[in-house]
């Protein structure tokens, strides 16, 4: 029984008795630090596959985990012959359970590279060991490259190769087919005169076929069975019309209606119905100077209904353009070319295309009456992020003269396609007659790329004789030497774009390696990078990495932040990103975290050392900033600012985001974002 007329001071002292001999497993649990580490902890990555269990050695699993789920390690332990490492989902030691060793992957930076299309260069080859990969470099050794690269394309490599696997043969959409390519160690080398990385990494599929040896052995990719059949899953082109509505822009907006019924009436004959959709998107200016123009954007006809030609000549009937004029030359077009990009999901169309009609350049993101506050560079990454082609067709009129050259440079850059080249035609003078005659045989281009794809009898062949289909375009005149150029790259793309559908019928995927080596740059032309370096967040990571820079760059406006402290912010929240996303909320003295960031508290240096790639951030010191004019200094803060957009923008396309359980998407669904798109 308790005794009542215990003292304060009495309970106490049984208080701190107790806390004095508390054992050392009631404390708060901490995860493990990266060996070398003061502040990083050691993380890990989830295989496809995983299961969690209630304690080492369990035969009974509580459950199977979420592909790819982040964990800290907690503790390991080893039972018999396998290896157990105990997994928590956050560092503040909420512990979940034991997970095999061998299930889960390092992932101690959150970078991860994609295999670029290997039709713009060589596969890359894959090294079981670091030593065999760096002779063959510094050697230059071309001919035992060509040597193995001949032996790993035909399959016949045995167990004595230095090379363990090749890239597919097709490519692998990572967004399409995910996967991820964890890097655990670089360093730096030559090839060439390129500066190159090799790089050890771990490649694993989302979706395992089967279940991988311990040490996989090199196949040939398979090539395509013979007489096959065309996937259920129909090609189909989506492409969505943007034109100028402003008062100079009536005979483009006829002609284009024009183009228009001849494509349908071709496509009819063909037997093509269903299988290309036509969209129309009209753009004006900001309307907070002109309110009579009406609209800044609006779609006259969705692509869901533009199949049906009596629908879209009904709904583009409509479409007339503004009986007054903008406040300047130059629209917010733009805002017309995202809202484009919103019509193409990716999910309904194997070929995507906006082709912008247009006599005016575009508002920037540093213009007041810009309403996307994007530029050429985030707009255009955005396009590529979901498959669209931007072609640009620029009425280079009289009246516009003075800005045609400054149009030209941006919607070149808008419209460069990899691989490619830009998809910009500039017509002169703004004849009419030409704009038909471009727009007639653009057109007419697409529908053959559909026919093409759609005849059985070609597609059986294809596959038997395993060769690629060719392109057959129609050469315009020597007179018109542009059209001809930019048809080729319509050609080009075209092919690849098929290819692609044809390829995603066959099954390729990403080979599962453990530890190989590999260097980023391709063998025999170094100037070509094979890979593309990304971060992968969650929708709520980059909710949260769009909250904090924008509050970094309020408090910096606001004078709160000196230049060394807003530089310093911006490199905490880059490294954070980098390292731990799910710390971005507290990596900056602009988000409360009481006065500090990486770089006040010394683990600056740590989070920096050990990253193959960074970002501009990075490089950039306060003797930089200091030396900048103020003009530049505004120019780096607009980037930023465009950065903001780009994730908002980001976030709103759910086509984009992955759920990896195969569930609807959500703030945990995942995005690889590029690296040069991160502060």
């Amino acid at each position: 029984m308790i005794n009542k007329r215990a003292t304060l001071p009495t309970v106490l002292i049984l208080i701190l008795l107790f806390s004095s001999t508390m054992p050392a497993w009631a404390e708060r649990q901490k995860p493990l630090l990266m060996p070398g580490k003061s502040s990083l902890y050691q993380r890990v990555l989830a295989r496809p596959g995983a299961k969690l269990h209630i304690s080492a050695g369990s035969a009974h699993a509580l459950n199977e985990i979420k592909p790819f789920t982040v964990f800290y390690i907690y503790g390991e332990r080893k039972v018999g012959n396998d290896e157990w490492t105990k997994v928590g989902t956050d560092s503040h030691g909420n512990t979940q359970g034991w997970v095999e060793k061998k299930q889960l992957i390092p992932w101690n930076q959150v970078l991860t590279v994609a295999f670029r299309n290997p039709a713009m260069q060589n596969r890359v080859l894959l090294f079981k060991e670091r030593d065999e990969l760096k002779k063959l470099i510094q050697s230059n050794d071309q001919a035992r490259y060509q040597q193995l690269y001949q032996r790993a394309v035909a399959g016949t490599l045995d167990n004595s190769s230095p090379i363990i696997a090749i890239q597919p043969e097709h490519h692998v959409d990572i967004q399409e087919d995910f996967y991820l390519v964890p890097i655990q160690q670089h360093e730096d080398i030559y090839l060439g005169n390129e500066q190159a990385m090799m790089l050890q990494v771990t490649t694993v599929p989302l979706k395992e076929s089967a279940p991988s040896p311990q040490t996989p052995k090199m196949e040939a990719t398979p090539k395509p069975t013979p007489k096959s059949t065309p996937s259920t899953k129909h090609f189909r082109s989506g492409l969505v019309f943007v034109t100028d509505a402003t008062n100079s822009m009536g005979p483009y907006i006829d002609r284009t209606r024009e183009a228009v019924r001849k494509v349908y009436k071709s496509i009819e004959q063909a037997g093509l119905n269903d299988s290309v959709n036509f969209g129309l998107v009209a753009y004006r200016d900001n309307l907070s100077v002109t309110p009579e123009l009406e609209y800044l954007a609006r779609t006259f006809v969705p692509l869901k209904e533009g199949t049906n030609p009596k629908t879209f000549f009904k709904r583009a009937a409509a479409l007339k353009p503004a009986e007054i004029s903008s406040q300047d030359f130059v629209e917010d077009a733009y805002a017309g070319i995202k809202r484009a990009i919103n019509e193409l999901d990716k999910n309904d169309y194997a070929a995507r295309y906006v082709v912008l009609i247009t006599d005016a350049g575009a508002r920037s993101a540093d213009d007041p009456l810009s309403s996307t506050g994007l530029n050429e560079d985030e707009l255009r990454q955005l396009a590529l992020e979901k498959g669209v082609s931007i072609w640009v067709l620029h009425l280079r009129t009289p009246i516009g003269q003075p800005n045609h050259e400054a149009a030209a440079r941006q919607y070149k850059h808008i419209s460069h396609y990899p691989g490619i080249g830009d998809f910009y035609y500039g017509v002169k003078m703004g004849k009419v007659k030409e704009f038909g005659r471009v727009l007639d045989a653009l057109a007419s281009q697409i529908t053959e790329q559909v026919r093409s794809v759609t005849e059985i009898d070609k597609l059986a062949t294809w596959s038997e004789t395993g060769s690629n289909p060719k392109q057959t375009v129609k050469k315009p005149s020597a007179a018109n030497s542009q059209l001809a150029e930019f048809q080729e790259k319509v050609a080009k793309l075209g092919y690849a774009l098929r290819m692609r559908y044809l390829q995603s019928t066959q099954g390729g995927t990403v080979p599962e390696v453990f530890n190989a080596w590999l260097v980023d740059r391709d063998f025999q032309n170094p100037a070509l990078s094979t890979l593309d370096v990304r971060i992968l967040l969650t929708r709520d990571q980059l909710s949260d990495l769009q909250y904090v820079l924008k509050q970094v760059l309020i408090a910096a406006e606001d004078g709160l932040l000196s230049p060394r402290n807003f530089l310093n912010d911006l490199k905490s929240l880059s490294a954070t990103l980098s390292r731990d996303p799910d710390e971005i909320q507290s990596s900056t003295r602009a988000t409360g975290s009481g006065g500090s960031n990486l770089a006040d508290l010394g683990y600056m240096r740590e989070y920096i050392e050990d990253l193959p790639y960074t970002g501009e951030v990075m490089n950039l010191s306060l003797d930089n900033w200091a030396d900048w004019p103020a003009k530049r200094q505004l120019k780096f803060t607009h980037q930023l600012e465009r950065k903001i957009s780009y994730y908002q923008a980001l976030h709103n396309h759910t086509d984009l985001w992955i759920s990896l359980d195969g569930g609807p998407i959500t703030g945990d669904s995942v995005f690889p974002i590029a690296l040069d798109m991160l502060p």
